[in-house]
């Protein structure tokens, strides 16, 4: 019987700098992924989800555990991993200086996709770049640049894609673009795995999420598991202080009910992963 798992991690643990002054970057996390979904690594900046991703994706060796990609070990296996994914990095690491089509050409005949011309048209049409194929990158905007990621990392048509935050820094409706990107790749049967710090993105696109914070795996179900630990409805309530005070219910009567009880400033909301954040950590996602 096949794996359902493509993905499974086993205590890993990842740290930097000598041994007086070791950073953690990832202690003792792991997880599985099943095939043909997407799966988001939530947290902060330095939560440690690019390095999580950094080890999956065989660019940063793990100090221990265990990380099983379609039944290939990524420390022993390498090769077999590569051949298997596609990756859109945070960094724009485009050749800026060739066009779009230049720089899926170049990148098809380094990992000897067949059919080449037809498989650049066609995920550069997917992207919505088919008509700019021949302008340089240089004269790209930011989101066109993204885009253009996306069509190269899909170019070898990979079993696994990993996104390490794909939409950083792109205003509301380029990322929403880029949403529909990574809803068409999840149809293809292809698995997702992306690391996030936008709530919203991680709502809308994840069928499980991992929320990483200081390195540790605090907390893992679907989005909509993960919020029944704090409740369906949120209060706010800014004190006289001005400070933000929160209550969390289970239904919207008693948040009703507690918003009766407070004085003018409150605001009765659905809960969001933040909240969950909020509550295992005390701290905010930023």
């Amino acid at each position: 019987m096949k794996n359902k798992f493509i993905i499974e991690v086993f205590d890993l643990q990842k740290h930097y700098g000598p041994p007086e002054k070791r950073i953690t970057a990832v202690s003792s996390i792991s997880f599985k992924i099943e095939v043909g979904t997407v799966f988001g690594l939530l947290g902060p900046n330095g939560a440690g989800k690019t390095t999580t991703i950094k080890i999956l994706t065989t660019l940063t060796m793990p100090d221990s555990g265990r990380c099983v990609i379609d039944g290939f070990d990524v420390v022993n296996d390498p090769m077999e991993i590569k051949r298997r994914i596609g990756v859109v990095p945070q960094e724009n690491n485009l050749d800026r200086e060739l066009t779009a089509y230049e720089n899926l050409l170049i990148y098809g005949m380094l990992h000897n996709v067949k059919n080449l011309k037809e498989k650049i048209e066609e995920k550069l049409r997917m992207v919505g770049l088919w008509e700019r194929k021949d302008s340089l990158v240089s004269h790209f905007s930011g989101g066109m640049q993204r885009r253009l990621l996306f069509a190269r990392a899909l170019l070898p048509e990979p079993s696994i894609l990993f996104l390490d935050e794909p939409t950083i820094g792109l205003d509301p409706q380029i990322r929403r673009q880029l949403w529909d990107v990574i809803r068409k790749t999840r149809i293809d049967g292809r698995t997702v795995v992306l690391t996030t710090h936008y709530i919203e993105e991680a709502e809308a696109l994840c069928d499980r999420i991992g929320i990483l914070a200081k390195g540790r795996l605090i907390a893992l179900d679907t989005p909509s598991n993960l919020k029944k630990l704090v409740g369906e409805y949120v209060v706010d309530v800014i004190d006289d202080e001005g400070r933000l005070m929160q209550y969390m219910f289970k239904t919207r009567d008693e948040a009703h009910q507690k918003a009766m009880e407070l004085q003018n400033g409150v605001t009765i909301r659905r809960s969001n992963l933040e909240d969950v954040f909020v509550k295992l950590t005390g701290g905010r996602i930023e």
